[in-house]
């Protein structure tokens, strides 16, 4: 029945050799790696005016073009460095690899948490933000926003899992319709304005508060835009889910993206200025513009605003597929759990997938769903990846002197100081809003994956042939003890005696341990009538403390052992095809499997029977 549900909801297993032709091309690629940065664009600019607007009132908008042109110029910066980073790091892993090669492991780890961080972020923020855009469209459904983020994110979460293809489809069609409707709402609103000389009205809500532009004021509303530029790195950490040849392709979605972020974001900055819109904690900035161009509860503004609510719900999209991208990168290099490296029945990296979902439906659960209080912990992160990816190309031009080297250097040492200037001011001025929490999360995701590292480390060690010696058979006469616990002799205890007969074993010997006498005088009179000439070994529980004994007697076992011999303990166990009558016993076997298991030189060998 579960089988029949998974194949309906997300479709038949593929086969390991179909994964190519699940990877992305250029124009599916676009939509689902660039939607993150595209989406960006529609909350950047109301950021900055959240800013600007409470100190500066009407004369904000002059400002507000030149902040644009900033994070614009920042934006090509980054485009340049990662254009270099695909070139050099074909492999993905954005920043996380970067860092890693050229400034060593722990900075890499730092890379990979804010990476990581993120993307989780970046579900969280991106759905609250298209739920934002459904209720400007329908404020009665305000009281019910979490619940509309849940669905969106659970909704995401089977697409992904469905696979890179379907995904890239299914979430490809509504980005382009996004691009189309936006770029509509630019041109006319530029020609009602500049054309046809439509004078805005000025919101009765703009407070009258002026004062001059401060450097300071500045730097906080240029780090509150530089939002717009958050999803940039995406195209770099997914290169290998690019088809052949995938760094050209990767290359080419990287363009196509700088080029509509710089038109829709200084298109839709433009706009605001034009208009005079007024950031409300109800109604997106976008939905103000669309009001004022298109006219309220017109075709076009609902047309707006469902696209944006889309491309703003597929924005976290990009993160379900470089996030367990990135897991997989890491569980390969032994940071993280292996069974992120696992690809699921649609060749999804499934576990990635669904660690994600949890992860960011906490956080709109806790935040209710409000984009507004999960913005500050979003840009932290983000840039903090952006500067540490900038500093190892930097250093990596610096030691190899590689062709143009000079050159690239610039790049990305420019790159490095405006990142990471902007990194310090987003964490010194969303400090108290919330930023200390990732950069308190940070360091403990370091930590958590640098002792992982070491555990693996450690079972690697633990698990290496360190002569020939070992190398070589034993002997079909094994050396050691076979013991077989036995509380009665039937059915089941004569199977996993046979089996035992079959290890062709030197010793053998049967324990029992007495808790009733009558069970006891059974079992003695049962033995007597096998006419076996392996020994029962019979000892006493007045405590009734029958695997602390089973326990006991093989470690005493233990200690006799010689070179090369070891213990096996083989274990009857009933196992029931019917799931529902599993309660009914009380899996003894099961539990002393598990502590027989932790001892040293003790083999312990499950011999089932059926029922």
């Amino acid at each position: 029945m579960l089988k029949k549900i998974k194949h309906i909801v997300l479709g038949k297993s593929l086969r390991s050799d179909a994964l190519d032709h699940e990877k992305f091309s250029v124009i599916w690629g676009l939509p689902v790696l660039s939607s993150d940065a595209i989406s960006s664009v529609s909350y950047a600019c109301e950021e900055i005016l959240m800013v600007l607007i409470p100190v500066m009132g009407m004369a904000s908008y002059g400002p507000l073009m030149k902040v644009g042109f900033a994070i614009v110029f920042l934006l090509f910066i980054l485009v340049f460095s990662y254009r270099q980073t695909i070139s050099c790091y074909p492999q993905g892993g954005g920043s996380y690899i970067v860092a890693s090669d050229n400034l060593g492991k722990i900075f890499g780890l730092i890379a990979a948490s804010s990476l990581a961080i993120d993307y989780v972020l970046t579900v969280a923020v991106s759905v609250c933000a298209g739920t934002a855009a459904i209720t400007s469209a329908f404020p009665q459904l305000l009281s019910v926003r979490t619940g509309i983020a849940l669905l969106i994110i659970t909704l995401l979460t089977i697409g992904n899992l469905r696979g890179m293809k379907d995904s890239s489809v299914l979430f490809g069609i509504p980005t382009y319709l996004f691009i189309f409707t936006i770029l509509l709402l630019i041109i006319t609103g530029f020609v009602k304005v500049l054309i046809f000389h439509e004078v805005p009205a000025v919101s009765t809500t703009m407070p009258q508060t002026v004062e001059n532009l401060s450097l300071l004021l500045f730097l906080k509303a240029f780090s509150s835009g530089c939002t717009a530029l958050t999803g940039v790195e995406a195209v770099s950490d997914g290169i290998p889910n690019f088809r052949e040849p995938a760094q050209k392709n990767a290359k080419r979605v990287l363009y196509l993206l700088a080029g509509l972020v710089f038109v829709i974001f200084l298109g839709i900055s433009a706009l605001a200025s034009l208009y005079h819109i007024v950031p409300n904690a109800n109604v997106t900035v976008i939905a103000m513009i669309a009001e004022a161009v298109f006219g309220n509860g017109t075709l076009l503004f609902y047309l707006v605003q469902i696209t944006t609510a889309v491309i703003l719900t597929m924005a976290a999209n990009t993160a379900f597929a470089d996030l367990p991208l990135l897991l997989s990168i890491l569980a390969r290099d032994g940071f993280v759990p292996r069974q992120f490296m696992a690809r699921g029945s649609r060749l999804s990296f499934s576990n990635g997938i669904l660690l994600l979902f949890f992860l960011s439906a906490a956080l709109v659960v806790y935040f209710h769903a409000s984009s507004h209080l999960l913005m500050p912990l979003y840009a932290v992160g983000v840039f903090l990846s952006f500067t540490l990816s900038q500093a190892g190309m930097f250093v990596r031009w610096i030691k190899r002197k590689e062709g143009k080297w000079r050159h690239k250097a610039l790049i990305n040492g420019t790159g490095m100081m405006i990142t990471g200037i902007t990194c310090v001011i987003i964490a010194a001025s969303k400090f108290l809003h919330g930023a200390w929490i990732v950069l308190l999360c940070i360091p403990i995701l370091v930590y958590i994956m640098e002792r992982i590292h070491r555990h693996y480390h450690y079972v690697r060690e633990s698990l290496k042939i360190r002569s020939a010696d070992e190398l070589q058979p034993y002997g079909m006469q094994s050396g050691g003890k076979v013991i077989l616990p036995v509380g009665t002799i039937n059915r089941s205890f004569l199977k996993a005696y046979h089996y035992a007969c079959s290890l062709q074993v030197k010793q053998m010997e049967f324990y029992h341990v007495n808790t009733s006498a009558e069970a006891t005088a059974k079992l003695k009179k049962l033995y007597q009538q096998m006419h076996l000439d392996i020994p029962l070994v019979i000892e006493d529980a007045p405590y009734r403390n029958v695997n602390e004994m089973i326990v006991q007697h093989v470690e005493e076992a233990q200690k006799n052992l010689k070179k090369k011999e070891s213990v096996t303990v083989i274990l009857p166990q009933f196992v029931m095809k019917k799931k529902r009558f599993h309660a009914l016993h009380n899996q003894t076997s099961m539990q002393l499997k598990l502590q027989l298991s932790k001892k040293r030189n003790v083999s312990v060998v499950s011999v089932p029977y059926i029922m």
